[in-house]
């Protein structure tokens, strides 16, 4: 009975929350969503956020997460680190670590204050960078400490976490709404919307995601 409850949103702006949302949306009667300022590198992300949640008539609330800026450099949230992959089983330069941790948490603490008893969040295991907070035995085991620490049941969905980027979009397509977030969110790390610079990881693994659908679709 999933149509008569709350739901809170970890929400980027980027292709995956976006997703995300508009499965929300078809899903719980009431959402909401929460995007967090850690002073990244892009605050087009936030503002982003913000202009989307409003086309869609979401209410949005927008938390200060500055202390994790000060606490983890990487390229997100320094100019100065070059964006780059991992080597030799090294992080990305892009991982922050303990974000998922932090933004899972404290979405749960706004939940539990607004009457939402569903954490929606994009993290994803079959495309997910090497970051070890994207895994899906992370988001169980926090989901069991949430529930513990607030003596409540949260339940942590993760629609994306068995998908590869193609799936995605054509989850995105199966909601009506393959174009809105093809156009409208933003997962560069250079800072543009749509289809971004093209050249970054976040753009190379959005595009051929795109290009593997359309392919797929095109073909039946």
């Amino acid at each position: 009975m999933l149509r008569d409850e709350k739901a809170v949103v970890v929400f980027s702006g980027g292709q995956d929350s976006t997703t995300c949302l508009f499965w929300a949306l078809e899903t719980f009667k009431e959402v909401e969503v929460v995007t967090f300022n850690y002073n990244q590198r892009h605050k087009a992300e936030i503002q982003c956020a913000i202009d989307i949640a409003g086309e869609l008539g979401v209410k949005h609330h927008l938390l200060d997460m500055e202390l994790l800026n000060q606490l983890a450099p990487n390229a997100l949230t320094r100019s100065d680190i070059e964006v780059k992959e991992g080597e030799n089983g090294e992080l990305p330069s892009t991982f922050v670590p303990g974000r998922n941790l932090v933004f899972l948490s404290f979405a749960s603490i706004l939940a539990s204050q607004i009457g939402a008893k569903h954490i929606i969040t994009g993290v994803c295991e079959t495309d997910f960078s090497g970051y070890p907070d994207c895994r899906d035995s992370f988001v169980k085991s926090l989901n069991v400490t949430l529930n513990l620490a607030m003596d409540t049941s949260f339940v942590i969905h993760t629609p994306l976490m068995w998908l590869d980027k193609a799936e995605t979009w054509k989850l995105a397509d199966e909601l009506g709404r393959l174009d809105y977030v093809r156009e409208k969110t933003l997962t560069c790390y250079e800072g543009v919307i749509g289809d971004g610079c093209g050249q970054c990881p976040s753009c190379v693994l959005r595009k051929a995601g795109l290009d593997k659908y359309l392919q797929e679709k095109e073909a039946n």
